[in-house]
């Protein structure tokens, strides 16, 4: 028994890993995938288990499994005679794929629909990649960040606060790089993440620049003509660095469109960050209604 239980642990494993979805096995295990050949071994001697019994041969809380079962992610297929949860071996096969997935930053919900249609595993599984590599690539930054900061302070004995600003800047764009990717299609998000490469902390210090003197200028500008030459050269600015973004993609442009046009709906940190007076969009928005 104890034979065939760590050839099904090692065969489970070695499926997840090439991508073999096992149906037959349905593993599963704790959030930290700590069940291994021990645990195996011990399922095998019964056909149910209580939940306290099953939590604790499978390294997790009772309270997760709860959890668990209220998200339909692992539901016990039969009750005691006294109404209480029995778990089965093939329980400890689905704990295992949900601790997988899990740990992979797939959210619980996702994992449930994985998990009730096995055939978009792949895809899924492609798609964290990329979301895991954008996080990777938002961590290289911050991290060039911080060791800027620590080269201008360690080189002058004094703080660059620009450069700290920009520090925090980047650790709460981390924090949140998830929520603008609502406003864009899957094409425009793929697109945005490719011109994500061509980025850098140095480019990103010149393009804060140029905004940040760009509305300067037009707040100084407010009482001008919006057809005239000030303005529309102002405008023509403004297209330059929307376009550095952009790259001039209509699809990325729309889904910018969509985000600011729902600025109020941000999470705080970028509203704090990307604060533009309500007097500098409204004048911008006039000098290209104007060139029009």
């Amino acid at each position: 028994m104890q034979i065939v239980a760590r050839e099904r642990e090692l065969s489970f494993r070695f499926g997840m890993l090439c991508g073999g979805y096992k149906k037959e096995l349905d593993p599963d295990v704790t959030s930290d995938l700590n069940v291994g050949v021990e645990a195996a071994v011990k399922i095998g001697t019964k056909e149910t288990y209580r939940v306290l019994e099953f939590a604790k041969l499978a390294g997790v809380t009772v309270r997760a499994l709860h959890h668990y079962d209220r998200l339909g992610l692992l539901k016990p297929k039969q009750r005691s005679s006294s109404g209480y949860r029995l778990y089965s071996n093939r329980d400890f096969g689905r704990l295992e794929q949900i601790a997988v997935l899990k740990f992979l930053g797939m959210p619980l919900k996702q994992i449930r629909t994985l998990l009730e249609k096995e055939t978009k595993l792949g895809e899924a599984l492609r798609r964290q990649q990329k979301v895991l590599a954008e996080k990777r690539r938002q961590i290289d930054q911050a991290m060039a960040a911080i060791s800027n900061a620590q080269t201008s302070f360690e080189a002058t004995g004094e703080p660059d606060w620009n450069l700290f600003r920009y520090v925090i800047q980047e650790i709460e764009m981390q924090n949140n790089m998830d929520w603008s990717k609502r406003y864009y299609s899957p094409e425009a998000q793929a697109k945005v993440d490719e011109r994500k490469k061509l980025w850098s902390p140095e480019l990103q210090e010149r393009v804060s620049r140029d905004w940040a003197a760009l509305f300067a200028d037009i707040d100084a500008s407010l009482s001008e003509d919006p057809a005239g030459a000030k303005a529309q050269a102002l405008a023509a600015r403004w297209k330059s660095l929307v376009g550095e973004f952009t790259g001039g993609d209509p699809a990325i442009q729309e889904g910018l469109n969509k985000m600011w046009s729902d600025k109020q709906n941000w999470p705080a940190p970028a509203q704090r960050n990307y604060h533009i007076k309500p007097e500098i969009t409204e004048f911008i928005m006039k000098a290209m209604k104007a060139g029009k």
